[in-house]
């Protein structure tokens, strides 16, 4: 069949293997995918776990795939000519499980995640999934942001963007910081482009984010962190100027005054952004008066 917006199959069973490790399923775990694609990873985390949420957008590969593993899909016409998809339902999210695997046909980043969850009542769970490249770290904020977000994360995403994730202070990246405010990041295994079909033109990386932050309902929107993100955005506003320089002209605050504040935190007024940790930042932002 033709492939469609961008996909690259996995299809390497040591690499599955591999996966399904470093997810550690138990028994009695949910699991949410995205983009399963042919369903080869879907089907084994099925043998693991308790019950497989599915979510892919390729209408096609949805119905070729339910068929090829006898899965239910979700909504339930999906599977006939001109049904629609997630999007065109009315608001009962209640999936109805079949040999313990649900696919929906819809856009994970146009589900109102916290509705599902709640509608199926699932409280803890972990998502596996080979993140479709051009949206990953759209995807990656949609779950460290939800007010039920996963237990952990175990990912395969471009090898460049594991290695930002996962970055130290040196080489640190709005990317690297948004996940490390939220949880702890590791580099698991590179995974080379010869396991996928077609192949991609670069190799892709397996990350496991754990420990993530469970706030309550809410409050993952409040001031604090609003203010948090507004000063990293700063700060990384320009990359060849310094934290200083950027912090003032983004902000509009005057520069000894953000260098006396980086003096008091340790720092030369010379610092970058990409120096910095995150508790580096959280310290920062809890000094910095705003408006």
């Amino acid at each position: 069949m033709p492939v469609k917006l961008g996909q690259n199959f996995l299809k390497d069973e040591n690499v599955v293997e591999k996966i399904i490790k470093a997810a550690d399923l138990k028994s009695d775990d949910v699991v949410l995918e995205v983009g399963p694609g042919k369903g080869v990873l879907t089907n084994e985390l099925a043998k693991f776990s308790n019950r497989v949420i599915a979510v892919e957008k390729d209408e096609e590969l949805v119905k070729m795939t339910a068929g090829n593993f006898q899965f239910s899909i979700f909504p339930p016409k999906a599977d006939q000519p001109g049904a629609g998809n997630f999007q065109s339902i009315s608001n009962d999210l209640s999936l109805n499980f079949k040999n313990n695997v649900v696919i929906i046909s819809g856009d994970i980043l146009e589900i109102n995640l916290d509705k599902l969850l709640e509608a199926n009542n699932v409280v803890n769970y972990k998502v596996v999934a080979n993140i479709p490249y051009y949206i990953t770290s759209k995807i990656i904020r949609l779950f460290l942001e939800s007010e039920n977000p996963p237990s952990e994360m175990i990912l395969m995403v471009q090898k460049e963007v594991a290695e930002r994730i996962v970055a130290n202070p040196g080489q640190m990246s709005i990317l690297a910081v948004s996940v490390q405010y939220y949880a702890k990041a590791e580099y698991l295994f590179t995974v080379g482009r010869e396991s996928f079909d077609p192949a991609p033109e670069v190799d892709s990386a397996v990350i496991k984010i754990s420990g993530i932050r469970n706030q309550e309902a809410g409050s993952r929107n409040n001031e604090e962190v609003k203010k948090f993100f507004r000063i990293v955005k700063a700060g990384f506003s320009a990359k060849r100027k310094t934290l200083a320089n950027n912090l003032s002209n983004s902000l509009h605050k005057d520069k000894k005054e953000i260098e006396s504040i980086l003096s008091q935190l340790g720092f030369l007024s010379t610092v970058r952004a990409q120096e910095l940790s995150v508790e580096d930042w959280k310290k920062l932002s809890n000094i910095f008066n705003i408006g």
